[in-house]
Order: C-alpha cells, then sequence, then structure tokens
C-alpha cells in the first residue's frame, strides 16, 4: 500500500515537472521568435438576449381608501433618508390620488424631502400639482435649487401656467435663477415671454444674457443682428437690445407665435 501511496506521489511530480518544462519551453521559443506573428483564435459573439416582458406594476387610479391614506402619511418622512428610493417608488405606486399627501412635502423643514417630493410628482406626470410647484417657485425663503427644479418640472408639466413663475424669477437677485428662467421661458408659448427675454438680454451676468438670446429666437424665429455674445459686456447688450425692443415695439399687436418645429424622423436602416 505505502509503495503504491509512493507511486502515485511520483507520478504526479513527474506531470507538474512535465508541465513546468513545457511552459519554460515555450517560453524559450517566444524569447527566440521575438518577431513571431501571433494567431488569431475565431470569436463568436454571444446571442442577443432575448426581449424581456414588462412585468412593472402600473400606478393605481382609484382613490386611497383609508389604510392606503394612513400609509401613504406615513411615507413623508422617508422622503429622506436610506429609504428615499424606496419611499418615492410607494408614492409613484400609488399614483395621482396620493398627490394631495405628496404635496404636503413640499413644505417639509428638510430641503432633501422637498427635492424628492418635486422629482417624484414629476415621476408621477400629474399637471394637477403645477399651481403647488409655482408656489415653490416664487417663495423668494426657499432653497435655490429647489426652485430651479420646481420651475423645470412645472413647465415639464404644464408650460402654460408658468409664465408668472418665469416672471418673478426673472428679476429675483440670485443669476441661477435668472438664467433658469431665461432657459424655460423658450417652452412657454406665450407672447408674455418676449418682454421678459428682452430685459433678461440686457442682465449684468453675459450667461443670464446669452441664454435669454437663445430662447428668444427659439420662442419668435426674428431673425436679428448677428452679435458676439460670448465676448459681450453689459453696454453691448444694453444696445444689442434696443434692436429687439424697436422690432417687438412695431410687431407685438400682430406678433404670432410661430408654430413648433417637430423633430426630423429618423432615416429608416436597412
Amino acid at each position: 500500500m505505502m509503495a503504491g501511496m509512493i507511486r502515485r506521489g511520483l507520478v504526479t511530480w513527474l506531470a507538474v515537472v512535465s508541465v513546468v518544462a513545457s511552459g519554460a519551453a515555450s517560453a524559450a521559443v517566444l524569447i527566440d521568435r521575438p518577431h513571431a506573428v501571433p494567431v488569431q483564435v475565431p470569436f463568436e459573439a454571444p446571442s442577443k438576449p432575448k426581449p424581456v416582458p414588462d412585468t412593472a406594476v402600473p400606478p393605481s387610479t382609484r382613490a386611497l381608501d383609508a389604510d392606503e391614506l394612513k400609509r401613504a402619511e406615513a411615507l413623508l418622512p422617508l422622503l429622506e433618508g436610506k429609504q428615499e428610493l424606496w419611499a418615492m417608488g410607494e408614492f409613484v405606486h400609488l399614483g395621482a390620488p396620493a398627490i394631495p399627501v405628496l404635496v404636503k412635502a413640499l413644505t417639509m423643514p428638510s430641503p432633501r424631502a422637498r427635492y424628492n417630493a418635486i422629482e417624484t410628482l414629476l415621476m408621477i406626470k400629474e399637471a394637477s400639482v403645477v399651481p403647488a410647484l409655482i408656489e415653490s417657485v416664487k417663495a423668494p425663503t426657499e432653497v435655490p435649487r429647489i426652485r430651479e427644479h420646481a420651475l423645470r418640472v412645472a413647465v415639464r408639466l404644464d408650460p402654460t401656467l408658468i409664465s408668472p413663475a418665469i416672471e418673478v424669477l426673472a428679476k429675483d437677485p440670485n443669476p441661477t435663477l435668472r438664467k433658469a428662467a431665461a432657459f424655460e421661458a423658450r417652452y412657454v408659448r406665450h407672447k408674455a415671454m418676449v418682454p421678459v427675454l428682452i430685459e433678461l438680454m440686457q442682465d449684468d451676468e453675459r450667461f443670464v444674457a446669452i441664454s435669454a438670446i437663445q430662447s428668444l429666437w427659439l420662442l419668435t424665429r426674428h431673425e436679428s443682428e448677428m452679435h458676439d455674445w460670448e465676448t459681450s459686456t453689459k453696454q453691448d447688450r444694453v444696445e444689442w437690445a434696443e434692436e429687439w425692443i424697436a422690432w417687438w415695439k412695431a410687431n407685438q399687436e400682430t406678433f404670432q407665435l410661430p408654430d413648433q418645429r417637430r423633430p426630423k424622423k429618423p432615416l429608416k436602416q436597412d
């Protein structure tokens, strides 16, 4: 028995020595032939994955019962913290019937909870919340980041109601909020936006003025004189705004916003 074990051990040792020697010989060949051309091994691409069925649970549309209402109220404090994404998902699942509860989060003490509530309202996609969002936009004591986010979400849910909020932000001392007003105005198809944007063209901050002129071009398609806005001074912008002021005085009574341009359809691939 002992002799058998010794023989098996000797065979294993000889096999290891053979493998090592073979590897060393191969390495020696590569060293001796540094310019050897490598051989490409045929590669088979993996098969395309099969389509995954949509198993998402659609949001609820029925009114919340008493238990669901309590559950929604209990989710509000969780909009900030480790479970915030889960809480947001639960509100989305509850759907539009939970909006009256979710709107309460817009006045909670935590800025993060307020921000997450706005993001959740965007995911629910219910335009009836726009008036509540406008209140957050107009609030002078609200955090600028939240005011800006509320404006963007409100514009995407119902831009027809946003003109008053943009007019407020256009006069805000914070240039970031003025820029947000100048940018989002391009999506508000209302003639009242034109004089607001002409005023923002003359802003002290160049980046605000550039957003305003770009929105004016997109909103009106008026072919104004071309100027170097990137290197402009405040005096330059005041002078250039006079061109728009004169145009608006002459045309504001008869001017109609042009139809929105639709994106081009993608080319068909063979």
